[in-house]
């Protein structure tokens, strides 16, 4: 199999990150996800599927076939790489480096992205707290559904819209935050820290994966919010 396009590295991207936040794999979801219109959206899927990347099941979601799962595997572990050398070794802010590794990934040699592994040594998640080997995600529980009284300590953030990273920084929250959520409602979500108080809205702490103790009951649905653009997020 030939080597994926760069717009099929693109929604193989997209698509594993789908599969590992538990949302349904569909067109509908992948378009919310990229901005993108539903007909361009199945036009790409249609080149995905006659490339050998992802396969139709019967009640029209996608799968990935086993090729497609490794380029897609391996086009998301160089991203979140790439993220943690540009906050790492080049320091830049993690809000600003998501955008800026989809600008590298897709044009790095093997030599550098081989530098790239070497120079951020031992570390195991991007600067959001997505993990880079695959199979290391915590679950944990969504900051929206956590009740006043629990302990929390930030996981990762799911949505990775720069607006919305520079929201969530402007908040005070960062993955290996702890705390202590002092209120939750339509109004919001408050956690209180040693930095001081960080306040979210209830939209934006939708987007926000938590360790709780103690945790709630796990969600039957997982929130839309997910996959829409950061400027619906109430703000």
């Amino acid at each position: 199999m030939a080597e994926a396009t760069v717009a099929e590295q693109e929604y193989l991207e997209i698509m594993f990150w789908l599969e590992e936040a538990g949302l349904p794999m569909t067109g509908a979801n992948i378009a919310r996800a990229m901005q993108l219109s539903p007909p361009t959206v199945h036009e790409m899927i249609g080149r995905l599927v006659e490339d050998g990347y992802v396969e139709r099941k019967a009640d029209k979601s996608l799968e990935f076939t086993t090729s497609g799962r490794e380029h897609a595997s391996h086009i998301v572990r160089r991203h979140r790489m790439i993220e943690r050398f540009l906050t790492d070794v080049l320091g830049i802010p993690w809000d600003e480096v998501h955008e800026e590794a989809e600008r590298i990934e897709h044009a790095m040699s093997p030599v550098l992205e081989e530098r790239m592994r070497a120079a951020i040594g031992d570390a195991t998640t991007c600067p959001h707290g997505h993990p880079i080997v695959e199979g290391a995600r915590e679950t944990g529980s969504l900051l929206a559904d956590v009740e006043p009284g629990a302990k929390v300590h930030v996981l990762r953030f799911e949505n990775e819209a720069e607006e919305l990273l520079h929201y969530l920084k402007d908040a005070g929250l960062a993955p290996g935050l702890e705390g202590t959520v002092q209120s939750s409602g339509e109004e919001g979500v408050t956690i209180a820290s040693e930095d001081g108080t960080h306040q979210v809205s209830s939209s934006v702490a939708e987007t926000v994966s938590v360790r709780a103790d103690p945790a709630p009951p796990p969600r039957a649905t997982i929130p839309e919010q997910l996959v829409l653009s950061s400027d619906r997020y109430g703000r």
